[in-house]
């Protein structure tokens, strides 16, 4: 049986500490997987680029909220009477299968949207049956995708498992935007936990019941949604998916310019045009090629309650097709009017853009960002999959990899062990996350750390002894460099943060 790419990637993660499935001594629980030292690394270094953009370059506001909601909450978001998944169920069996997932798998056919009805008569058109029996299937019904918890030891208060971490953005909103100084746009960030009580997660981690988010709510004025730096990404281009060429049945992209996709009305306004862009950009930046990158426009019926248009950010994956890995939705003022109703709170604020005379009482609008930063890992790995003649590993962008350097002393004595535990405290000291190996030969601790995406190894021999200088290998190339002891931290730090070409690190070796 041919290894798939998927099967390629999960055996390396699961053997060296980056992913593997939660409870597995107790046979597991699909949907929930636990992240190894390498992969809680990898996930830490892409939370670390994602703050660079919306928390530093975007100057957005950040929270960290509780994970359990009350009820009362979820019922203004409109979650407890919108959040749910159609399901079919085995009469025979009993097996139950979320139907647009059953019906893809089987027919190939995308059924997203459509009603309960339209997608019974394709199940009996196509006459698909139970896969793990063959038996006949039920009829379709919701099934509300919420962990549902209580809050108290009465149990008296209804609470749920946050499925996003927007409300509390909302909730906070008065606090929030008198810490903006009132002014528009502004962003609020949350990263953090989200849960959704999948009904047959079959797809690893791409599918998951307990993932980790990361959301920004942009809120604006309606009448004005505008960027200040929509100039710097106007002239970017974007692959798009549009809802009519869906609708259409067409598979054709539009490659275009984000200025001309807002001007030709393919996007709804400026705000949400810049944040697809900046969207693309920061992929980009994980080292994930432009080739497999669109932007697939949601068709009317896969719409959330709360969005007037959303667009997905898909990445085209080997075994899974395209993966939505982010989402960016108009929201309108539909969360903040909501809450204001059931709490009884006022959240309009009174907004005086700069050079106007009078200001105005607004109910900002919300653009919405929205990152699942597990399939985001997941891609970042596919696309870092690197396999040859002589090995395979992971090629990952310099300033994502788990561990930036290892240092490897040639032999076992001689006092080269003692030399290279100096080495690896002094890079620890200076913030550089390094790994000691003096396991096996050199050339299997070189592939050891090739695998697992080291980008530089730090070799220690009996010239060091002689002149405190040291190899440095590069993991992509191969060649070799010597640098002095005393310039390896800040020699490694300007690799890793690309401020300098490997060949400037040290004198051809």
């Amino acid at each position: 049986m041919v290894e798939s790419k998927y099967d390629k990637i999960m055996r390396i993660a699961k053997n060296r500490g980056f992913i593997w499935p939660a409870f597995e001594i107790y046979g597991g629980a699909a949907g929930f997987y636990d992240l190894g030292p390498l992969g809680s690394s990898l996930k830490d270094k892409i939370l670390k680029k994602w703050r660079q953009f919306y928390i530093v370059k975007e100057g957005c506001l950040e929270l960290d909220s509780p994970n359990i909601l009350p009820e009362k909450v979820l019922e203004a978001s409109g979650h407890v009477d919108h959040f749910s998944d159609v399901m079919i169920e085995c009469s025979m069996c009993g097996a139950t299968y979320e139907v647009t997932d059953l019906v893809k798998e089987v027919t190939g056919e995308d059924v997203e949207g459509k009603g309960k009805e339209e997608i019974k008569e394709i199940i009996e058109e196509k006459r698909i049956n139970c896969p793990e029996c063959g038996g006949p299937l039920g009829d379709i019904h919701d099934f509300i995708t919420m962990f549902r918890t209580a809050i108290g030891p009465e149990e008296d208060r209804v609470a749920y498992l946050r499925p996003e971490t927007a409300q509390t953005i909302f909730v906070n909103f008065s606090r929030l935007q008198r810490l903006a100084r009132r002014q528009l746009p502004f962003g609020v960030a949350q990263i953090g936990r989200g849960y959704r009580n999948e009904i047959s997660p079959r797809k690893g981690i791409i599918r998951l019941r307990e993932f980790l988010m990361a959301e920004v709510e942009v809120f604006h004025d309606p009448e004005n949604p505008t960027h200040p730096k929509f100039e710097r990404v106007k002239g970017e281009k974007l692959r798009l998916w549009t809802a009519e060429n869906q609708n259409n049945g067409l598979e054709d992209y539009i490659e275009i310019k984000v200025e001309d996709a807002l001007n030709q009305g393919i996007i709804i306004n400026e705000l949400l045009s810049y944040h697809l862009a900046y969207a693309k950009m920061f992929l980009l930046s994980l080292g994930i090629p432009e080739n497999v990158i669109r932007l697939r426009e949601q068709v009317v019926g896969e719409r959330a309650h709360y969005s007037e248009e959303t667009w997905d950010l898909e990445v085209y994956t080997e075994d899974f097709g395209w993966v939505e890995v982010a989402g960016f939705a108009y929201r309108t003022d539909y969360d903040l009017s909501r809450h204001s109703e059931f709490s009884n709170t006022d959240l309009t604020v009174y907004y005086q853009e700069e050079g106007e005379d009078d200001g105005r009482k607004i109910l900002p609008h919300v653009v919405e960002p929205s990152y699942g930063i597990d399939r985001t890992l997941y891609c970042v790995l596919e696309h870092s999959y690197t396999e040859t003649e002589e090995k395979e590993y992971f090629k990952f962008d310099r300033e994502l990899a788990p561990i930036e350097a290892y240092i490897f002393p040639l032999i076992t004595d001689d006092g080269l062990p003692e030399k290279s535990r100096e080495v690896l405290e002094a890079l620890k000291d200076k913030g550089i996350f390094a790994k000691y190996d003096s396991s096996g030969s050199i050339g299997r601790r070189y592939a050891r750390a090739d695998e697992i995406g080291v980008p530089y190894c730090i070799t220690i021999d009996h010239q060091t002894v002689e002149d405190s200088t040291v190899t440095i290998r590069d993991r992509d190339s191969t060649e070799q460099v010597r640098t002095e002891i005393n310039d390896l931290p800040q020699k490694i730090r300007k690799l890793l943060c690309k401020e300098i070409e490997f060949e400037e690190a040290g004198s051809t070796f």
